[in-house]
């Protein structure tokens, strides 16, 4: 009977082939971690899993242990594994490009192990020699060293319970209060304080804060490995690696898994936008524009200095997808929030017209950068339960938010940036000035539903010269205080979720400072207790008010009952839910005028006084209104009936029906 002649793999003919390197040469082509459909997928942009291919992996071929290392270096013409274990030899360790179109070089080496330094070292297209760090490495050394580690992401998770969980509590229909922090400068060793903390460290103090203050959410500044520390996370080398200067891999995914065993969910600040132009980093990788964009009018970024991603490349979107994917894979991160969105989707973000490049249709649209965000968000959300994508966007850009199949980038949420620039410029008006841009807080309202947003006062806030949020307020040192109680009481009755920076919550009044702690001393002083009170209510309210989350996203959640006060600058609204038995109303005095008998329009019934931030455990005044109000046949803001209250000096109200049998007390 006649047999069919099995077909060699081009892994196997390579390694019959007559080369000038001794057995072991030919052993390195004895094993490859691509199928053809790898490859396949990676060249047309949909390979989202790169990290399972790409990089160091430790593994065991023929009883043998040692290490798989695959590279994309299409142009180079040579590529060498270099380390310890081979006295950093380019000769001795060679990888070989595979016989096909994917620009893959691969090798396993034998007897390396968890641990060991390496760098390619690259023969560029141009004839130099170049020595990388891996883009794929799951570890560097600490900076200013440069070279990758053969790690791996094992760990014991104990986040069953909460992933679980995770689709409805980290659902758009929930409470997302986020607070965002920079892991070396939320706290430092007191003794210490020039030292940065462990990710244990950390664990250790940031946990409990977060249960105490209510927020549910933390983000953290890009924790993926960088070498400039001033960069803040922001110009990252080792997009697969958690930021050595805290400790190992596992540690950060220690601190994630401890934060979700309290049922806080983890944001991580993930940078696709562009990278720094390091000599051992993804710039000029294989001695051509590999990753970035080879013409520098779309691949330069002139305020970072730093080059921007070929999003025209389908290996490159491959590359980003996969690393977007990794953190939610192997890091367990609930969510990632897109730094710098208008900046990829523009090529003249920045620049002015001769310096822009355009699109093949002559636009500005960056269409390789839109096609690779509706990717990523197509991936994540169809491969993980329960998370979450942000956008840092800045532009009129349409749908954002809206899912891919709808014509949108499919993003969960965007930074509403138009309300935080109109609400700080209105709150640094000196309080008699402030009736002549009365609209500039109702603005808001005519937008705030066209996207799925989130009301951000971030780190970008309160640095560079642009004060700390409480030297933003105008007036004395009380009406500082009570500006910023009410800015925040405003913002957390406001449409949509919310994110404050670290040490916004007690008003700290430094500028924010990456290399020193946040004065937590301040605390000792009533009103930065009284403002950190203030929030640690304010998360409660949110987190326990409906009317103030269900709908959050939605037109019906919002109404204006008085937008028009412009004499007295006070504003009146009420938030809803599908129960109108949620409703609340509140009251906002923007001037430190106080005014005892005023009357408001409501529905008919009895209603109390649940939040006042002239309370004076803020550190307020204390006009408050206490007991039940029922209302009064008595018309005012186009209701049938009414109460009279006082309304205190630059502060906010809030009002909720009493229940029929148990009223609610006061928070």
């Amino acid at each position: 009977m006649a047999t069919t002649k099995k077909k060699e793999t081009k892994v196997e003919v390579m390694a019959k082939k007559d080369n000038p390197f001794d057995a072991y040469q030919k052993s390195v082509w004895a094993h490859t971690l691509f199928t053809d459909f790898d490859v396949a997928l990676f060249i047309s942009g949909k390979h989202f899993r790169l990290y399972e291919k790409m990089g160091a992996h430790l593994l065991e071929v023929n009883q043998t242990k040692g290490v798989y290392f695959a590279v994309w270096a299409p142009n180079a013409q040579r590529v060498s594994v270099i380390g310890d274990f081979n006295a950093w030899s380019r000769e001795s360790h060679q990888l070989f490009k595979r016989l096909d179109e994917s620009g893959i070089w691969e090798g396993f080496i034998p007897h390396v192990g968890k641990g060991e330094l390496y760098k390619y070292s690259i023969k560029g297209f141009d004839g130099e020699e170049r020595e990388k760090g891996d883009p794929f490495a799951l570890r560097w050394e600490h900076p200013p060293q440069k070279a990758s580690i053969v790690w791996d992401t094992e760990h014991s998770w104990k986040d069953k319970n909460w992933l679980r969980k995770r689709p409805k509590s980290n659902a758009l229909d929930k409470p997302i209060s986020v607070y965002e922090l920079h892991l070396g400068s939320w706290q430092r060793d007191p003794s210490h304080p020039e030292r940065i903390l462990s990710y244990g460290e950390i664990a250790n103090s940031l946990i409990p804060y977060i249960k105490e203050m209510g927020f549910t959410h933390v983000e953290f500044l890009p924790i993926m490995e960088y070498p400039y520390y001033p960069s803040w996370g922001y110009q990252i080398t080792g997009y697969f690696a958690a930021s050595s200067r805290h400790g190992s891999p596992q540690d950060l995914m220690e601190l994630i898994d401890r934060l979700h065993q309290q049922d806080i969910a983890v944001i991580l600040d993930w940078v696709p936008s562009h990278f720094p132009g390091d000599a051992n980093g993804l710039f000029n990788f294989d001695g051509t524009h590999l990753y970035e964009h080879a013409d520098m009018r779309k691949g330069f970024h002139p305020d970072w200095k730093s080059y921007i991603f070929n999003y025209d490349r389908n290996e490159v979107r491959s590359f980003l997808v996969s690393n977007a994917m990794f953190w939610l894979d192997k890091y367990h991160a609930d969510g990632i929030r897109v730094d710098a969105v208008a900046s990829m989707l523009y090529f003249d973000f920045s620049r002015t017209p001769d310096q822009a490049g355009t699109n093949e249709y002559g636009g500005s649209e960056n269409l390789g950068a839109i096609q690779f965000l509706k990717d990523m968000n197509e991936a994540v959300y169809g491969n993980f339960s329960g998370v979450q994508t942000i956008a840092e966007e800045s532009s009129t850009f349409d749908g954002v938010t809206r899912p891919v199949y709808a014509g949108g980038l499919g993003f969960g949420m965007k930074w509403m940036m138009g309300w935080m620039n109109d609400t700080l410029k209105y709150f640094k008006h000196d309080p008699i000035n402030r009736k002549h841009h009365h609209h500039q807080l109702t603005f808001s309202l005519s937008y705030a539903f066209t996207e799925n947003f989130m009301l951000p006062f971030s780190h970008d806030e309160v640095v560079h010269g642009k004060s700390s949020m409480i030297y933003k307020m105008p007036g004395d040192e009380w009406q500082k205080f009570a500006n910023l109680r009410t800015l925040y009481a405003y913002m957390f009755t406001h449409p949509g979720t919310k994110l404050l920076f670290m040490g916004n919550e007690f008003a700290q009044t430094n500028e924010w400072n990456f290399d020193e702690s946040l004065n937590w001393d301040l605390l000792q002083h009533a009103p930065h207790l009284g403002i950190q009170q203030l929030v640690k209510l304010l998360n409660r309210l949110y987190t326990t008010e409906p009317a103030l989350y269900k709908d959050q996203f939605s037109y019906d959640s919002f109404e204006w009952i008085d937008a028009d006060d412009i004499d007295n600058s006070v504003y009146i609204y009420s938030r809803k839910s599908s129960n109108p038995k949620d409703t609340l109303v509140i009251v906002l005095n923007l001037t430190p005028v106080y005014r005892p008998d005023f009357r408001v329009g409501l529905p008919k019934g009895k209603w109390e006084e649940i939040l006042n931030t002239d309370s004076t455990a803020f550190y307020g005044s204390g006009k408050l209104n206490e007991g039940v109000y029922t209302t009064e046949n008595i018309p005012s803001h186009y209701q049938q009936q009414s109460i009279m209250i006082q309304v205190p000096p630059l502060a906010v109200t809030v009002f909720k029906k009493v229940k029929l049998k148990n009223g609610r007390q006061k928070i």
